[in-house]
């Protein structure tokens, strides 16, 4: 026996299991430093995604109610109220956070901050998450389908509840239904909304339906109503007190409701609770639900859920670099596979844009267009590594347009949040056709387009349009804040349109939306080299301090940010802009102030693109490479902070995944790529056929140290650029260093 354990032992090191790319996934990247991901339990572009909530009560290092708090999880609290079963994943206004479910043993109690509990043995991975419940040794398990939230709760044996909590959520919108269909069934609505405390008159309902695999031995509905003062609180013995409704089977409404299921176990005993969502009807949820769980067990639905992850993860693989350089890179790519996420229901059904009527979709609807973050990096990854994906999204987008007039700003569930500056959807939209995506109707993306570029009156996407027009530019008067860095977003998204135009002949469009999109050279002040607001009259703004705007601080002048982290924001025109600066040794000279200033923010969009600027001055490319290498190692890590700060619905991320591969869409709306040194040594794309004739890209780098010389198929390239279609339609792209 022995000899046979030893034989056994030194076998060991020869028998190797390699690691699936979803292996290496940490959901809780990103759950600290206000990155705003969560480790909840999510299938790809999920509808629902279970999340342990525990942003509740003053125990908490960071509570929802006393700080602008976008997330339903924070690592570093530790008091937990509930699982909510929609959320959102690194966006920086509180929204959804609702549907909670809780299980509980002893005495029934309905006050979250009494019955919620710390917790421990947190398990993350794709699909799943698991958690010990301290105060009432239960272990809570939580997996998801893209419609349906599924949890699986071990009871010890005694009286035990389940809570369904429908009066907390992130959302400041108030307003619940609740039913007891049956002892194993409740169905129900919670209205939500007033993303960033804003636009109220557009809160909408989401509707669920849960299913128990255990009939409950009793149940009914609670209520918490307000406080009377006077003669009339002296009429109400339930004057504000918490009401319950034991064994009630008609509906409750009201804003502080919720049900509870109890049971009396013999032993310990494992109950299944399956949730379907639906933003159409309480009907469709429950279709959701059927047909997506059907009669499945928890573990065959988690086993299908993972199995969907690893293989859109797998869609890259790479080889060499660490194990922890694997982690931050799969956990990115999982995150920007996270929004947009789904918005219809199984048999296609949506609420429209605007008025929520009732349509159906052939293609996925996808919502939760973010797209002053993700115009810049995000879709650019969607269309060369999961190019169905990023045309469904277009589709959505000119849903959108045909249900309001109007392409998406910043689109949440059907409604239109307005949040954030300029025009970025058109970017998107052109971007996507020059990258190859054509299967879509283009004509009536370009009439989108030049609509939001032309319409002067009751423009949503661009105000101030008259003045941009007529001046070329936005003025101090034009809009109390960021009239500089909105008229770069205008000439970025012109930049879009006069691309699209040219390729499809539209001649005098090229010419006009071409001159309409460097106006911001107007705005350039050679005093301080760099971009300075300008007044109605147009003098220029005074007193000026290009370092006001930092931290989110406000001025006139730009939209989170200031002049240094606006300035480079124009890579669409980068010559031009270097010659303004004197050239091109002025330029580096002032791209190094940025960072040696420390006025760079990794965790902001506007200078996301500065590290990668030293490409276009000719022997200062190396200076890119150390940029890059230095800001991963800094703001990258396998921690919970381990992003910069805020994940704004993947594209830090995706900023992370390109910097890692060692290519970069530097201008949107435009098809190249720049170049910066690879963290591994070998990473290979497999292609869609649909879109690319190549079945697989590989990027390989060869050596240390600078880059030497850059190689397609073997063919040296000249400088640290190289076009989409060349790329796509070549097999290696070699990287080899000194």
């Amino acid at each position: 026996m022995r000899l046979v354990i030893l034989f056994a032992m030194c076998c060991i090191p020869f028998i190797s299991v390699a690691q699936a790319p979803a292996d290496y996934v940490n959901p809780f990247i990103g759950t600290s430093n206000y990155g705003a991901t969560n480790p909840g339990a999510i299938a790809p572009r999920g509808m629902v995604s279970v999340s342990p909530f525990n942003v509740s009560g003053s125990q908490n290092t960071l509570e929802k109610d006393s700080q602008w708090l976008s997330n339903p999880y924070v690592h570093e609290n530790t008091f937990l109220t509930g699982f909510s079963h929609v959320n959102l994943s690194g966006v920086g206004c509180p929204d959804l956070g609702v549907i909670l479910m809780m299980p509980t043993t002893g005495e029934l109690e309905t006050d979250h901050l009494k019955y919620g509990t710390t917790y421990t043995n947190e398990i993350a991975k794709p699909g799943y998450y698991s958690t010990q419940l301290s105060k009432y040794n239960i272990k809570a398990e939580m997996t998801a389908t893209t419609r349906t939230g599924v949890s699986k709760y071990l009871f010890p044996a005694g009286k035990s509840n389940i809570l369904i909590n429908l009066g907390v959520g992130l959302t400041n919108e108030e307003g619940a239904t609740i039913k007891i269909v049956s002892p194993t069934e409740i169905e129900g609505m919670r209205n939500v909304g007033s993303f960033c405390y804003y636009k109220p008159e557009e809160s909408y309902p989401v509707y669920f339906v849960a299913k128990f695999s255990q009939p409950a031995d009793d149940y009914g509905v609670w209520k918490k109503t307000r406080s009377y003062d006077g003669l009339e609180s002296q009429w109400m013995p339930y004057n504000g007190k918490t009401r319950l409704y034991k064994g009630y089977r008609k509906e409750v409404i009201g804003d502080s409701i919720g049900s509870y299921f109890t049971y009396n176990f013999d032993k310990p005993t494992q109950v299944e609770v399956k949730i379907g969502v639906s933003y159409v009807s309480i009907e469709n949820a429950r279709e959701n639900l059927e047909k997506e769980t059907q009669s499945l067990t928890f573990d065959d639905l988690y086993k299908n859920t993972a199995s969907q992850w690893n293989d859109l993860l797998s869609k890259i693989e790479v080889e060499g670099g660490t194990k922890d350089d694997k982690t931050i890179f799969y956990t990115a790519l999982y995150h920007t596979l996270i929004h947009p996420n789904t918005l219809n229901d199984v048999n296609g059904e949506y609420p429209t844009m605007g008025k929520r009527e009732t349509v159906k979709t052939e293609d996925t609807r996808f919502t939760v267009f973010s797209l002053w973050d993700t115009y810049r990096n995000l879709h650019q990854l969607m269309s060369l590594v999961y190019p169905k994906q990023q045309s469904d999204m277009v589709k959505s987008m000119l849903n959108i347009y045909d249900e309001s007039g109007w392409l998406p700003k910043w689109e949440l569930n059907a409604t239109e949040t307005t949040t954030m500056v300029g025009d970025p959807a058109g970017i998107v939209l052109a971007d996507t056709y020059l990258r190859g995506i054509q299967d879509f109707d283009i004509e009536k993306a370009y009439e989108a387009m030049r609509k939001s570029a032309m319409q002067l009156e009751s423009n949503p996407l661009r105000p101030g349009l008259k003045d941009y027009i007529n001046k070329g530019y936005l003025t101090t008067k034009t809009i109390q804040s960021g009239s500089v860095s909105t008229t770069q977003e205008y000439n970025i998204s012109d930049f879009a349109i006069a691309q699209l135009a040219k390729i499809l002949g539209k001649k005098e469009d090229y010419n006009l939306f071409s001159e309409r999109s460097i106006t911001y050279r107007k705005l350039f002040d050679n005093q301080f080299n760099l971009l300075r607001p300008k007044n109605d009259d147009g003098s220029w703004y005074s007193p000026f301090n290009p370092n006001t705007g930092a931290n989110f601080e406000t001025n006139l002048g730009f939209i989170e940010g200031n002049s240094w982290q606006y300035t480079f924001m124009v890579t669409h025109d980068t010559k031009a802009l270097m010659k303004l600066m004197g050239g091109k040794k002025n330029y580096v000279a002032k791209l190094d102030e940025v960072f040696d200033n420390k006025q760079f923010d990794m965790a902001n969009e506007p200078d996301i693109a500065y590290p990668y600027l030293y490409n276009y001055a000719s022997g200062y490319e190396w200076k890119t490479q150390e940029r890059v290498t230095n800001l991963i190692n800094e703001y990258f890590t396998n921690k919970p902070a381990g992003l910069p700060g805020n994940d704004d619905t993947g594209t830090m991320s995706a900023w992370l995944i390109y910097s890692m591969m060692g290519i970069y869409p530097v201008s949107p709306a435009d098809p190249f790529y720049t170049i910066t040194t690879p963290r591994f040594d070998k990473i290979t794309i497999h292609l869609d056929p649909r879109y690319y004739k190549n079945e697989t890209l590989v990027i390989e780098k060869v050596g240390n140290g600078k880059i030497n010389h850059i190689l397609l198929d073997g063919k040296k390239q000249k400088g640290y650029f190289i076009d989409h279609n060349d790329l796509v339609n070549g097999k290696t792209l070699k990287i080899v260093l000194d």
